[in-house]
This record gives structure tokens, C-alpha cells and sequence, in this order.
């Protein structure tokens, strides 16, 4: 069962991965004499909240809290929702908050730790392989406005992860596909043993292979691991996990969170992204061409239609993109990005046009 351990300015917290990790939670010490409040979905706690409620002391059982599911639901009203909740039944600064789900559950459920009594304990239980693989790790907390994605939020580590690797086999094929775009990412950007891995293996990822996919669930992990705990605050090289997500948010918000899951979205924004490195010449033909493929042959991505005034102004918008710098993440090779700024509007303009043509193909 790997352990990886994380160092944040709250000090080191583990991510364990492993199957059927959720039946055994409630005997675990950092469950041992605090209330805990279990915040989920009622479609996630159907299928797996039974066997998290047995693994606790009768007497011991998390109190849970349901919230829709859905990114039109990571709102502040909701949280306002939660906080009230915990009040009432007497929650104070001993709770401890545990965020069973995917990245939305994940992301709403260590804000309101952030600020609920001015911080609690949050541990992260996440049950999609988006969530496993990226949201749950870093810290990273937060909820929409109208006006875009995450901009309102926190810094907030978890004391935990566990990712119980068994629940992977409740999604969807469509939620799984979105899950293995933020591995590509990794592989593009940090990991062409990844990105080789992801490249050869794909047969036996799409089937769920037990021991392929935890490999690709263990290298993704890390590579994230490596950056959050050289730049916790997103100050400098964690930029570059923001590759393909100033234009995948763009689609997300301009598509009023509707049309694509977020990883889709993250993959028509790696292609757009990678598109730029190409007409910045940042990154060779070939290499796009090799990455371009992969991301495609994990689809089909959705098609839709926007315009590309739309999508510009979307990512105007968005906490990614300093409209100021104009600053975007491209890849130089395989396994290799950076950040730049000032970047030209006009080949921003070009890469996103050449995506709106194949999105509506």
C-alpha cells in the first residue's frame, strides 16, 4: 500500500493509496476521540457510505451532511448551508470534516474547514480518479462565482488522503476518461515515463487493469506531490499544473458548467495549449503531434459550439490567467513546461479557433 508524505506549511500530512481503504477509516488513530462529520453526495454515500459508517465505533459514527452534486452547486450558499449545519450540532474547533467524493466535494469540504471556527481538521476521501490523482492534494480549496471558477477560496492542506483505489470501479466510463487527462497532463509536463507509460498501456488503463493503473495512479500522485511541496502558495512552479486549465475553465464557464466534465475540458485545453507552444515554437511538431494523440485516444472528448470571443473573455475571467501578463502554460517536450507571459493575443486567438473547429466537428 503506498504512502506518500506531503510537507505543507501545516506540516506533513500522508496520501495512501490502496484498495478498499474506506472499509477500515474509522479504526484509524486520527478518527480516535473527535467528532467527525462525514460530507458527501447522496448518489456517492449510496455506494459507498455504508461501508465508511461501519468501519466506526457504533457510538463513534461520522454525522453526515449531503450537498447536491454537481459544479453548479460549489457555491458560497452552500457553504453558508454547511457552517450553519455544524453550528447547530455543536461542532467546534476539535471537528474533524470528511470529504467523501469527487474534486467538487473535495474542494467545498476543505473550504469550509478553512473558515469554519477559523479552521478545522479535513480529511480527504476522494472516490473519482480526478479527485484521486489532483484535486485532493495540495491544499487547494474553494468555490465559484458567476463570474468564474474557483475564485473565491483557501490554502488549506488536509491532515490526510486516502484514496481507496476499489471505488474507481463505480464510475462511469465517461468519469473515468476524465480522471486520466490530468494524468496525461502530468506525463506532458513533468513525467515522459508517465506520458510512455500512458502511451502504451492503454488498453489496459481503459479496462482498469489493477496493477497498470496503479501505477499510473502512484506516478501522477507524485508528480504533483514534488511541486505542491516545492511551491505551496502557487507562487512559481506550481503554475505549471495549470497546464491546459486557463482555456479548459474558459470552456467550463462559457459552457455554464454543462456541456464537459472538468477533465474533458482540461483535455480540449491541453490540445489548445499545446496548439500555442507549437506557434510560439516552444515545442516541436512532432512532440505536439505525440501528445495531441494521446489525449484524443483516451476520448471521445464532447463536441459543442462557442465562439471564440466567448472563450477569450471567459478566460479573462478566470484566477489562472493574469490578464495583466497575458501569461500562459506551454510544454517545450515531453515531459517538460514552462510558464510564459505576454503572450500575443493573436496566436492566443489562432490556437483557440483551431479547437472551436475540431469541438464542433
Amino acid at each position: 500500500m503506498p504512502v506518500l508524505r506531503i510537507r505543507s506549511s501545516q506540516g506533513v500530512y500522508p496520501v495512501t493509496l490502496g484498495a478498499n481503504l474506506l472499509s477500515s477509516i474509522g479504526k484509524h488513530r486520527l478518527m480516535a476521540s473527535r467528532p467527525c462529520f462525514l460530507i458527501t453526495t447522496p448518489r456517492v454515500f449510496g455506494l459507498h457510505g455504508e461501508a465508511l459508517l461501519r468501519s466506526f465505533p457504533r457510538s463513534k459514527r461520522p454525522v453526515v451532511l449531503l450537498v447536491p452534486e454537481g459544479e453548479q452547486h460549489k457555491r458560497l450558499r452552500i457553504i453558508e448551508r454547511l457552517a450553519s449545519e455544524l453550528a447547530e450540532l455543536g461542532a467546534h474547533r476539535d471537528a474533524l470534516l470528511l470529504a467523501l467524493g469527487g474534486g467538487v466535494i473535495g474542494d467545498m469540504t476543505g473550504f469550509l474547514a478553512a473558515i469554519y471556527q477559523r479552521g478545522v481538521d479535513c480529511i480527504q476521501l476522494p472516490t473519482t480518479l480526478l479527485a484521486q490523482v489532483d484535486a485532493s492534494i495540495g491544499g487547494k480549496t474553494g468555490v465559484n462565482l458567476p463570474e468564474g471558477k474557483n475564485l473565491v477560496g483557501s490554502f488549506h492542506p488536509p491532515i490526510a488522503v486516502f484514496a481507496d483505489t476499489t471505488t474507481l470501479a463505480t464510475l462511469s466510463d465517461r468519469e473515468f476518461r476524465a480522471g486520466l487527462f490530468e494524468c496525461i497532463k502530468s506525463g506532458i509536463i513533468r513525467d515522459p515515463a508517465l506520458f510512455r507509460l500512458l502511451e502504451s498501456q492503454r488498453e489496459k488503463i481503459l479496462a482498469r487493469d489493477p496493477k497498470v493503473l496503479e501505477r499510473v495512479v502512484s506516478a501522477t500522485v507524485r508528480v504533483k506531490a514534488k511541486i505542491v511541496e516545492r511551491d505551496e502558495h502557487e507562487s512559481g512552479e506550481r503554475m505549471l499544473l495549470n497546464f491546459g486549465h486557463t482555456i479548459g475553465h474558459a470552456l467550463e464557464s462559457a459552457l455554464h458548467y454543462k456541456t464537459l466534465l472538468h477533465g474533458e475540458a482540461v483535455a480540449w485545453g491541453m490540445l489548445a495549449a499545446l496548439n500555442l507552444s507549437v506557434l510560439t515554437k516552444h515545442l516541436s511538431q512532432a512532440d505536439a503531434g505525440r501528445a495531441s494523440s494521446v489525449i484524443r485516444a483516451y476520448g471521445p472528448l464532447p463536441k459543442f459550439s462557442l465562439a471564440a470571443d466567448e472563450v477569450l473573455a471567459a478566460s479573462g475571467r478566470d484566477k489562472k490567467h493574469s490578464a495583466a501578463a497575458s501569461r500562459y502554460i506551454l510544454a517545450t517536450k515531453i515531459g517538460d513546461a514552462k510558464v510564459v507571459s505576454n503572450m500575443p493575443q493573436s496566436e492566443v486567438r489562432q490556437a483557440i479557433r483551431t479547437l472551436l473547429q475540431e469541438a464542433k466537428r
